[in-house]
């Protein structure tokens, strides 16, 4: 009985709980001036064979810890007793034991296709893996993978129907940019009518789309461009969902380059804000779903559906402003360092002077707050 299958070292947050499937191997284009996921990671496809045994490897698991939750009286269930039984013998199970037990305990029922671009595989191979991976866990309800709009441009309508009828039934794409000028500053290796075609391609044939947003990611040279431009691509597309991901330029990164050149001018979280403000006006997109579910967005509560809810979008933005300059530092500080995940958690009072008083501490001591505030966002990449 094989107990090994290999898992790629990222997935969208939204992916949280589901079963990782490694179909492919880092990134085919690896050339994002933002990004240093896949650094010096070649590429590789994996075959048909290799992931059927990852699958398999995966069923042989999940059939073992329903054997141990019937020893434990939990008939076939994953419960608390059941993951803490496993995760406390560690001698016995492994990680990958933890993951499936996890899967199964959060209800097995979706799953991801990993890495960064597995729709790059051909469309009969990704057929096979689908059938394979619904006849292993049929209770499987929700398959989800990342693609590169390259890709997606040029996989027909047809085949996205075929895998739709397969069980692919939402997509991810990194769009970042809806600007050419801002594309070609990251060499994204895409234009703004690619991301058009890609995105209606997948519409077209009933998949769910998800659409990633990098505000900030065009400085303060394109602000304003990357914003409308953005907005428009996406009016164009009327994605199912669109994310937002505040661009941090990572330290060696091609961006980070630019940056110590002159080249590129960070945006403070402000001026990101009144980024996302201009986006936003612009936004015409129909039973769009607008998420800020990530850790570097300053505001996370900025999450509705489009277009009835934009007005109380940007009153979350308008009430961030309408905040005093100290309580909008103290924010600021509470939410990079993880202790607040909304406005209101400022009426917690507790919270609220603990943080003040560490600015208080950085003011008196002549330290530069700002900059300790991205240290702390390094360890969030």
């Amino acid at each position: 009985m094989n107990n090994n299958f290999e898992q790629g070292p990222i997935r969208p947050p939204s992916e949280a709980t589901s079963l990782l499937v490694r179909v492919t191997r880092n990134c085919p284009w690896n050339k994002c001036n933002f990004c240093h996921t896949y650094s010096g990671n070649k590429f590789e496809l994996r075959s048909v064979d290799e992931v059927k045994k990852d699958i398999q490897a995966m069923k042989d698991i999940a059939d073992q810890i329903t054997q141990i939750s019937r020893k434990l009286g939990e008939e076939g269930r994953v419960s608390r007793n059941v993951l803490r039984y496993i995760y406390n013998n560690n001698d016995q199970y492994n990680e990958l034991f933890h993951n499936i037990a996890a899967w199964l305990y959060f209800g097995g029922e979706n799953a991801f296709l990993q890495d960064a671009n597995s729709l790059i595989l051909k469309t009969p191979e990704l057929l096979e893996i689908l059938n394979f991976l619904r006849e292993k866990f049929p209770r499987i309800g929700r398959i989800t993978s990342y693609c590169r709009s390259h890709t997606a441009a040029r996989k027909s309508v047809d085949e996205f129907s075929q895998l739709k009828n397969a069980g692919l039934t939402r997509i991810h794409i990194g769009m970042e940019s809806g600007s050419d000028n801002v594309l070609a500053l990251i060499r994204k290796g895409v234009t703004a009518e690619d991301h058009i075609k890609a995105g209606l391609n997948i519409k077209q044939s009933g998949i769910e789309l998800s659409e990633y947003v990098m505000p900030g990611l065009g400085g303060l040279q394109w602000t304003r461009e990357h914003a409308r431009q953005t907005a428009r691509v996406l009016n164009e597309i009327n994605p199912d969902f669109i994310r937002l991901r505040t661009l941090h330029v990572v330290p060696g990164t091609g961006l980070d380059d630019l940056r110590q050149k002159g080249e590129f001018s960070i945006l403070t979280d402000e001026e990101v804000l009144q980024e996302i403000q201009l986006f936003i006006l612009n936004l015409n997109v129909r039973e769009t779903v607008l998420a800020s579910d990530h850790i570097l967005n300053l505001l996370e509560e900025l999450e509705g559906k489009l277009p009835e809810d934009k007005p109380k979008l940007l009153s979350v933005i308008q009430r961030y402003f309408d905040l005093s300059a100290q309580d909008r530092l103290i924010y600021r500080l509470g939410r990079h360092s993880g202790s607040l995940r909304k406005i209101s958690d400022l009426e917690d009072t507790e919270t609220y002077l603990r943080l003040k008083s560490v600015i208080d501490q950085y003011s008196d001591q002549g330290g530069d707050i700002d900059e300790d505030m991205v240290e702390i966002m390094n360890n969030y990449i």
